[in-house]
């Protein structure tokens, strides 16, 4: 989405003679970055379309973990080539992606390859075996990073006047920035619903790791966790950052979204069988209307 979004104007908020010179951009550097590498207008395409096609790659399964460290490199090369862009997002990107290389994440979704079923049928059951305590750690640092988050976020809201009172959102929703036309207003004309967004806002946030802690709750506080950063994306434009937050609060929805997949594959194998028995059944009588014999007569 980040690449997609930026891609007709990448020349000019990333280009090397773009709205940030490269000359001023590496004065700026204090890490590692693969478009300060050279100033020639072909790298800085190369680049680009690099990271675009990695992230393609990463989210349709193909690369595994090389294919995933290498999404990193990029993107945290392409978010630091202009900051102005960044709205928080980044930040947890940055943490989360190393943690995912731990897991066994391709082993949830991935395009199937022949390749890497033969690879893995030669790997010994042991060797396998001692990836079990990294992907558990993996996820482990994954769901601590977001609930501090979430945490860290609703105390900092409880600290402020305007969210003790419960007028914080009204005065959010009105910065030009954030301001959905057309939409925001609908919000922050009425009273109930600034209330009942402030407060509910800071509640969840502060609760949310509880809700986690409880198996039976924990698919909820995750879908509810989906549907307020869905709200973040379409009112206040945080596209990125609320992308990257539903990414993470899909962790919690791992086994769920497993029994569902489950479900559906039962599901449809069913009707195919039925639909399969249904069109043998016809057949058959329509064989014993054009006066074919019986599979039995037919033996004898």
């Amino acid at each position: 989405m980040y690449y997609v979004s930026q891609y007709s104007e990448r020349d000019y908020l990333f280009g090397p003679d773009g709205v940030l010179p490269f000359d001023e951009f590496k004065q700026q550097l204090s890490s590692i970055n693969l478009y300060s590498l050279s100033a020639s207008p072909a790298w800085f395409q190369l680049v680009y379309h690099a990271g675009a096609l990695a992230a393609l790659a990463v989210m349709l399964g193909v690369g595994g973990r090389f294919g995933l460290g290498l999404h990193w490199l990029l993107l945290w090369s392409v978010y630091q080539r202009q900051p102005v862009l960044l709205d928080g997002g980044d930040n947890l990107a940055y943490v989360v992606i190393p943690f995912l290389l731990l897991t066994r994440c391709y082993e949830r979704f991935a395009f199937p390859s022949g390749f890497m079923r033969r690879f893995s049928r030669r790997v010994p059951s042991s060797v396998r075996d001692l990836s079990v305590p990294f992907h558990n750690l993996g996820i482990l640092m994954i769901s601590a990073q977001v609930c501090l988050v979430y945490v860290v976020s609703g105390l900092y809201k409880v600290m402020g006047q305007m969210w003790q009172d419960g007028t914080a959102l009204f005065y959010v929703m009105r910065v030009p920035e954030f301001q959905l036309p057309g939409w925001s207003n609908l919000i922050y004309e009425n009273d109930w619903l600034i209330h009942l967004g402030t407060y509910g806002t800071v509640i969840f946030l502060v609760y949310f790791p509880l809700g986690i802690l409880v198996p039976k709750l924990r698919p909820w506080a995750a879908a509810i966790s989906v549907g307020f950063h869905l709200s973040i994306a379409f009112f206040m434009g945080l596209t990125s950052f609320a992308l990257t937050m539903i990414a993470c609060d899909l962790i919690f929805l791992s086994s769920t979204l497993g029994r569902t997949l489950s479900w559906s594959e039962d599901l449809l194998l069913r009707a195919s069988l039925r639909g399969r028995g249904s069109r043998q059944s016809k057949g058959f009588q329509a064989a014993q209307d054009a006066g074919v014999p019986h599979e039995e007569e037919f033996i004898r």
